[in-house]
């Protein structure tokens, strides 16, 4: 059977191609105008296809053998909302509450900015439309829903041309009669409706809220999207990654376009975690860096996660693997402000034009500076399919200097100091800031920028080791092959947790349970097929945060030391609130890739062969220039040691070995990088 993880980044798309117990991996430019342009290209070019092309358009459809599963990780949904490109939706909410969306939390994304601007809401003023009617914070209902003043709005607004509403009715967690009797009128009306109660029943008004009116927002958006690329795949499984971890159908995806907004980033996590249990590393921070961004992450024995996350200024609120994203990447553009200091990023080249060296662009980038510093291979990068302009890179780098009068060679090393700065407060928002101290951890280094930037990052966090996998490059879509289906439900509790006893949680957690089996036998699941697992939202009396814990055991002492380790303290003489009960069903369907590690004879034979140089280079390190051997991976041997100073070149990426750092080859062909014990370190 064939498989294919794909991973569509801003830059890149990348492919893992797993056939018959065979791996081929593909990067190819991203097509933003067309996401999909670019996947059927890749795929075709995989399966060896010539199949007919429009003008400048690429393959318009691929025939793969029928059967084949294709695992899609799309940037489709974040960028629409990042860009503004959504549909156009009416929000029905309770009369009087119309403005909550506008409103908001009135939290300051900068503390000392008096004139910060919150983002326009999705939903302009004259589409949030009230209705009587109304519930109490226990279901209880306070006054009745008025049907013809629901059918009234709904044609108003369907007069108008809009054809999707989002409804959120207050306290609609607690019962959702209301919100069902609105989403069948308005469905009624020959339009489609978005309900929170199946989106988000929590509270949290304003939360729920805005996850609502995203996901309608960007439904059309991507189950559009997701129809045009399913057509142009016949008789292949198209499934998308999801944030939380896990895959779903591509129809599935297209109503619940919400899940899709940490599609690619989840999936390099995924894949960390999958491939660290294999090669027996539990404790990473993951770091991922592409072209447009760089997203890190924390694994603990497992991937941390969360239930909130901001995309554009928007709230979102649902579980999802916990990563914090910088707009740092191999294109961020460097420039200089008005106040003469040198800036790099959050924009980026992008694919088009791309930074100097791919022959388009004409700003100089985190890419350019690295190739000016001879760090990148110009003529190995992506394995030799794409020939980087040095002269164009130092022609863009001369300028920027000028601006900033320096010299080329120190604003290059400045750009990338800068990147490097922005990368590692990332790393400290996800580690130090969450009770998690870095230097215990091993920072796990994928992406087609990552193994340029690692060793700098290490070395300022204090970290002991990096380890950079087989086809680094592509790892996001390797993490794809490595889902299962994952569904989760929940509901809102608010009760203290010593009143709601094992017996009455799982009363309640049966509903959720026989909603998420129905969901999975529409996924093709049989019952005694899908895992399901629960958890708790816990709190103190008065906190307005919660964590969440496993439900099995002793939740409330669970809850304590969590508490302990997040927060440094804990009372566990105060009572403990359960906010939300929550179930995760699970069906398997990953397929992890394991390399058999060699026997010890064999490694210790390969590690008395030194590898060999392809070439000799000068790279700049800490503003010195150096001899520096130039290997590729594919010559690297398990059981080999490489000193410092070297760069190591693949086909999606390339790693550099500092002075003062070594790199060794693990059994299952890691690149494990650790500061060589026979260098001093510099004083």
């Amino acid at each position: 059977m064939l498989r294919v993880g794909v991973d569509t980044g801003g830059t890149f798309t990348d492919f893992v191609w797993v056939e018959n117990g065979c791996r081929r991996t593909l990067k190819v430019p991203s097509t933003p105008d067309d996401p999909a342009r670019a996947v059927r290209e890749g795929l075709a070019r995989l399966a060896g296809l010539e199949p007919a092309r429009g003008a400048a358009a690429g393959p318009r459809s691929v025939c793969l053998p029928a059967g084949s599963a294709v695992v899609h990780g799309s940037t489709v949904a974040t960028n629409a909302l990042l860009e503004g490109k959504v549909a156009q939706v009416a929000l029905i909410t309770n009369k009087g509450f119309e403005d909550i969306l506008a409103i908001g939390r009135q939290n300051r994304p900068d503390l000392y900015n008096a004139a910060v601007l919150p983002p326009e809401p999705l939903v302009p003023a004259r589409l949030r439309l009230g209705i009587p009617g109304r519930l109490g914070p226990e279901g209880e209902e306070w006054e009745a829903l008025d049907a013809a003043a629901v059918t009234e709005v709904v044609r108003q607004a369907t007069a108008s041309g809009i054809t999707r509403f989002a409804v959120c009715l207050l306290h609609a967690y607690a019962n959702p009669a209301h919100e069902e009797e609105v989403g069948r009128l308005i469905e009624k009306e020959g339009a489609e409706a978005t309900l929170s109660c199946r989106i988000l029943p929590e509270y949290r008004e304003y939360e729920r809220m805005s996850t609502t009116v995203v996901n309608a927002a960007l439904a059309p958006v991507m189950s559009g999207y997701l129809e045009r690329l399913e057509d142009s795949l016949p008789e292949t499984r198209l499934s998308v990654f999801r944030s939380n971890g896990g895959i779903l159908s591509a129809r599935a995806a297209g109503r619940e376009a919400v899940q899709t907004l940490l599609s690619g980033p989840a999936a390099g996590v995924l894949g960390a975690w999958a491939w660290g249990r294999h090669c027996g590393l539990t404790s990473l921070i993951t770091f991922d860096m592409g072209g447009t961004s760089t997203d890190v992450s924390l694994i603990d024995g497992q991937p941390a996660t969360t239930t909130e996350c901001s995309v554009a200024g928007y709230p979102v609120r649902l579980p999802m693997i916990d990563i914090h994203t910088v707009g740092a990447g191999g294109g961020s553009l460097a420039r200089r402000d008005a106040g003469g200091a040198l800036l790099v990023g959050p924009q980026s080249a992008g694919a088009d034009p791309g930074p100097a060296c791919y022959g388009r662009g004409e700003e100089a980038t985190v890419t350019d500076a690295q190739l000016f510093l001879g760090r990148l291979p110009a003529q190995h990068f992506l394995g030799g399919q794409m020939r980087l302009e040095p002269r164009r890179a130092a022609a863009a780098l001369a300028r920027l200097a000028r601006s900033l009068e320096l010299d080329p060679r120190a604003a290059a090393a400045g750009v990338v100091d800068i990147a490097n700065a922005g990368m590692a407060r990332a790393i400290r928002v996800v580690s130090l800031a969450r009770g998690h101290d870095p230097r215990d951890f091993s920072l796990f280094c994928f992406g087609g920028a990552g193994g340029l930037h690692a060793v700098d990052l290490a070395v300022a966090l204090g970290m002991p080791e990096v380890v950079v996998p087989p086809d680094s490059g592509t790892f996001s879509a390797y993490g794809m092959m490595t889902a299962d289906v994952v569904m989760d439900a929940s509901r809102a509790v608010l009760r203290p947790l010593a009143a709601v006893g094992r017996k009455l949680r799982d009363e309640m957690a049966l509903p959720l349970e026989e909603r998420l089996m129905a969901d999975m036998e529409q996924e093709g699941f049989q019952a005694a097929d899908v895992g399901l697992v629960r958890t708790l939202d816990l709190r103190y009396l008065g906190q307005s945060f919660e964590l969440t814990v496993p439900e099995g055991g002793d939740p409330a002492a669970a809850f304590h030391a969590l508490h302990l380790r997040r927060y440094d303290y804990q009372r566990p003489g105060e009572p403990v609130d359960l906010v939300a009960l929550r179930v995760r069903a699970v069906g398997p369907v990953g397929m992890p890739m394991e390399v058999a590690a060699p026997t010890a004879t064999a490694a210790s034979a390969v590690a008395a062969t030194p590898p060999q140089a392809r070439e000799s280079r000068e790279a700049w390190f800490a503003g010195r220039g150096h001899a520096t051997g130039l290997f590729l991976r594919d010559d690297l041997l398990p059981g080999q040691t490489l000193p410092g100073p070297a760069i190591v070149a693949d086909s999606g990426s390339t790693t550099v070995v500092p002075p003062g750092w070594r790199l060794k080859v693990d059994p299952w062909r890691n690149l494990r990088l650790t500061p060589d014990p026979a260098v001093s370190p510099a004083p």
